[in-house]
Parts: C-alpha cells; sequence; structure tokens
C-alpha cells in the first residue's frame, strides 16, 4: 500500500547566500508514513523536529528533497493537514465554541452544521459545559484541548503536533495523552487520524507511539526507527510494564551515546 506521507531526502539549510555560515538543520532525511499510523519525531534540541514539521506543513521549503502526500508534492499549507501547536494558538476574543468552530466556518458550512460538529468534538476531549469560556478562562490542559478538538474537527488527513503538551504539568499532560490516542483512534464512526508528532520526553514517544524516529543531534538525520510493543490499547498500566522502563532506557542510552559524540 503506498504511503500517506513520503519524506523523500529532505534537507534545510538556513542562512545560505548572505554572510553567515550556512546552518544545516536537516540533512537527508528520508521516511514514510502510512494512513492511520502514529509517528513520533524524537530527539535533542535544535535536531529539526520542528522545521521537518513545518515544510510537511507547508509553511517551510525544504532547500532540496520533496515531501508527498498521496504521492503528491506538498507545496504549501493545506486542508488536509491539521496542525497542533505548543503555545494553543487560540483566539483570546474567541469562545471555546467559536474557537472550534473557526476552521469548519472558513470552509463554508452553515453555521448550525458548524456548530453541531464543534460541540460533537468538544465533547469528545471533555470540555462539554465550557463552550461559552473564554481562553483566559481556561487552564492550560483545557485550551490544549480546545486546541487538539479544532485541529481534528476540521478532519484533516494528516495530523501534525510539535510538542503540544511540553508547558502542562507532568499529571494533566498524562491524562492528555490518553485524549491524544482517543481522538485520534478514529472512534464512533470518524476517521482515525495520521499523526506525526514532535516530543522531547521519552516516555510519551513509547506512550503515544506506534513508531519512533530517533532524530541525531543538527544536522538532523534518521538515528534509528522503532517500532512499539504496544497495542493501541494504553493506559495507565502500560507506563508500568517492565517492557515500558526497558524501552525508555534504551532509547535514552542511544541519544545519549550520540549526543556526547556530536
Amino acid at each position: 500500500m503506498p504511503a500517506k506521507v513520503e519524506i523523500v531526502r529532505v534537507s534545510k539549510q538556513y542562512g545560505d547566500g548572505d554572510e553567515r555560515e550556512p546552518v544545516t538543520a536537516l540533512d537527508e532525511v528520508s521516511f514514510a508514513i502510512q494512513a492511520g499510523e502514529f509517528v513520533s519525531l524524537l530527539g535533542p534540541s535544535g535536531c529539526g523536529k520542528t522545521t521537518l514539521l513545518y515544510i510537511i506543513g507547508g509553511f517551510e521549503q525544504a532547500t532540496r528533497g520533496q515531501v508527498r502526500l498521496d504521492g503528491r508534492p506538498i507545496l504549501g499549507p493545506g486542508a488536509d493537514r491539521g496542525m497542533v501547536f505548543q503555545d494553543y494558538a487560540l483566539f483570546p476574543w474567541k469562545t471555546l465554541l467559536q474557537n472550534v468552530m473557526f476552521g469548519l466556518e472558513m470552509r463554508g458550512l452553515a453555521r448550525q452544521e458548524a456548530e453541531a460538529i464543534a460541540r460533537d468534538y468538544i465533547a469528545l476531549v471533555g470540555l462539554g459545559g465550557f463552550e461559552h469560556r473564554f481562553p483566559h478562562e481556561l487552564s492550560g490542559g483545557m485550551r490544549q484541548r480546545c486546541a487538539l478538538a479544532r485541529s481534528v474537527a476540521n478532519n484533516p488527513e494528516v495530523l501534525l503536533m510539535d510538542e503540544p503538551l511540553a508547558a502542562i504539568d507532568a499529571l494533566t499532560r498524562n491524562s492528555l495523552q490518553e485524549e491524544i490516542l482517543k481522538v485520534c483512534a478514529g472512534r464512533g464512526g470518524r476517521s482515525r487520524k495520521t499523526v506525526l508528532y514532535v516530543t522531547h520526553s521519552i516516555e510519551e514517544a513509547v506512550f503515544l507511539s506506534d513508531r519512533i524516529l530517533l532524530m541525531t543531534p543538527r544536522p538532523g538525520r534518521i538515528l534509528s526507527v522503532i517500532d512499539s510493543p504496544f497495542g493501541r490499547a494504553r493506559d495507565d498500566s502500560t507506563r508500568l510494564q517492565p517492557e515500558f522502563s526497558r524501552l525508555v532506557g534504551e532509547i535514552w542510552q542511544s541519544l545519549k551515546v550520540h549526543m556526547k559524540s556530536a
């Protein structure tokens, strides 16, 4: 079966052509993501994870190489890809409901239909009853749930998530990880999402992912690919399994060795 997303020998340089020495952020990165797969990019700061995510989102252009969605080159942003950012990116003057409805209305849906879809996803992320609250009236975890609902409500084919839980406390973070799996799983007649997830957290990557792509320090390259030994039905008990701790330790040792040699 053809891959949903293909990254083919992608390199990215900054500063090329001006007086500064060019900086290579990504160097010959290649991998593929299958439809419905949850893949995490894991690596040290500055290894190009977010840069790669933005290239796939169409917000930046690769210096060399190509990114394809369903075999077609990605030339810019599109409704087939949804972004979830670390800083929520909510409109502060709009209510939770209005934030989630925004993309639906921009696509031309009638207000009544947009509201029905928005309410459905708000309930899915556990925010029913908060529809008319403004972002400043919500906790950080609730804002991120709203951002997730807004992105998924637009029914993108691919969901791109840039460290969405980095600013969340540990207890809420664990809970939101389970919410992310629930929302992306395609339950209740909803389509299962293809996800590329950027994180610094080894535990988070192991808990969420079907596959984990380890990246080297800058310039970012794919160091190794790790398949998850866990099924899709994950909860707090998953983190208590010996295999979970063993895999976290192995990944840490691998990254540690390459950080020292960089």
